[in-house]
């Protein structure tokens, strides 16, 4: 019995996760439903009836980017994922860099997320004449979703699916009666593009393209997924093709529903809600405030479950104090890690709430800033993949014809983020990130100076997890 638990304790459980569990943890992470209730009317408000193809256009750069990840999670599995697969193609340092960027990405979305929870936990209450203090929801939404990362992947996952298929199956009704009451006709605005201008449409497309960040966190499941060799890459093309589908369906439905209406859907304070009502059925929006915030509280969970198992292979890699690299010895999860991601969200939250902070503010913030390290993780990787596959003599012309659209479609969003020069504080934003690498570069070229085994340790990491795939 010691035994078997100091060998679990050494290690995450392997082999327990199936394709539906690893899609569930990308699709969690994208929170598909919280776009639809918050960015897809957001988007309108530049893109106009050009919103539906903003989509179309994010979806399929998106897939280019699953493409180039594909090109290294089909050849190894491990927790660490990206950061050891840019390290792979273009060394530590660029390793290191997209490592850190994403543990600040899985940490501020899962703050981002926290009180957008609350605000429509408080929304579907007020229906009963209740409210519930914003910071008591904060504590539940972590609390809740520290437990089920601290406890059992498995769990999780199991959770995280039931969530957002909820949530979804709400939203894909209200859009399939609203198409109904409109009779299914055309809607040749929509698709003629009136009035869209390519530059309403470009800004929209930085919206649509922040949609789908976290759908490679499938690929931090690596060591626990079955045969991963072949589910990690499914659940990142179909996390992305099939939440592209969904926002293309609920933004033409949305824009279609606000077509004679009074208020425009960017300034409607609860679009799904207005919809309901529009469509007769005000008891379905009040479902939609349920599943709205229970999708955040599962984006949450995926945050956790995720970003500790980055942090957990960077202090594997002894790059993070080592603490961040032990596994629960019944649970087999990275519940160190897990545990600071929460506290350190829980403090951050409540301290921007107790500034007077309003919940959408911190959300749009946290969410802001966190998004970077997201698009710092897939430039980087689109960049590593075809100098990879030269490495291994086996570049084709499609593959850096992939991998150059998808720097393309990433470099939009991080263009829009410096011009037009954003208002304050978002204009700061970028450059407090940059600052922020700039502290992970010096982390490590100390470390690296102190333990240079760091950096074969990096490469031993894709390595063991190409042994991974073959044993």
């Amino acid at each position: 019995m010691a035994m078997n638990s100091v060998r679990r304790a050494a290690s995450l459980r392997p082999n327990c996760l199936s394709f539906a569990d690893t899609l569930a943890q990308s699709v969690a992470l994208i929170a598909p439903a919280s776009v639809a209730a918050i960015t897809i009317p957001a988007a309108f408000g530049s893109a106009g009836n050009g919103t539906w193809f903003i989509f179309v256009l994010a979806t399929i750069g998106l897939i280019l980017v699953s493409i180039n990840i594909n090109h290294f999670a089909r050849r190894s599995a491990s927790a660490g994922a990206l950061y050891l697969y840019v390290a792979k193609g273009l060394g530590s340092t660029a390793g290191i860099v997209c490592g850190w960027a994403l543990v600040l990405a899985y940490l501020f979305i899962a703050g981002c997320v926290t009180p957008v929870f609350a605000h429509f936990t408080n929304l579907m209450l007020s229906e009963f004449g209740l409210q519930v203090p914003s910071i008591v929801l904060y504590v539940i939404c972590i609390g809740v979703a520290w437990y089920y990362a601290y406890t059992d992947i498995q769990l999780s996952v199991v959770l995280m699916l039931l969530i957002e298929l909820l949530a979804v199956s709400f939203i894909i009704v209200l859009a399939l009666i609203t198409l109904a009451q409109h009779g299914f006709r055309p809607d040749t605005e929509q698709l003629t593009l009136a009035g869209a201008t390519p530059g309403g449409m470009s800004f929209g497309m930085v919206l649509a393209i922040l949609s789908f960040v976290g759908f490679e966190s499938a690929a931090t499941l690596g060591e626990e997924a079955k045969a991963p060799a072949r589910s990690i890459p499914r659940s990142l093309i179909w996390s992305t093709a099939i939440t592209g589908l969904f926002y293309i369906l609920v933004a033409y439905t949305q824009v279609l529903a606000f077509r004679d209406s009074d208020v425009a859907l960017n300034e409607s304070a609860s679009a799904l809600s207005d919809i309901a009502s529009m469509a007769g059925v005000e008891l379905l929006g009040v479902g939609l405030y349920v599943g709205v915030a229970f999708s955040f509280l599962s984006c949450a969970l995926a945050c956790f479950n995720a970003g500790g198992r980055i942090a957990y292979a960077l202090a594997r890699q002894r790059f993070f104090p080592a603490p961040l690299g032990q596994t629960h010895t019944y649970n087999a999860t990275p519940h160190v890690a897990v545990s600071l991601a929460a506290a350190i969200m829980l403090l951050i939250t409540i301290s921007m709430s107790l500034f007077g902070l309003d919940e959408l503010t911190i959300y749009s913030y946290l969410g802001t800033i966190g998004t970077y390290g997201f698009l710092t993780a897939y430039l980087l990787v689109s960049i590593a993949a075809p100098v990879y596959l030269e490495q291994q003599g086996k570049l084709r012309q499609t593959d850096l014809i992939v991998s150059l659209l998808a720097g393309f479609f990433m470099l939009i969003p991080i263009a829009g983020s410096f011009y037009p020069v954003p208002a304050f504080p978002f204009n700061v934003f970028p450059y407090l990130f940059l600052l922020y690498l700039a502290v992970g570069v010096w982390l490590f070229s100390v470390r690296r100076k102190r333990a240079p085994y760091i950096t074969e340790n990096l490469k031993h990491g894709f390595e063991a997890g190409q042994s991974r795939l073959e044993a």
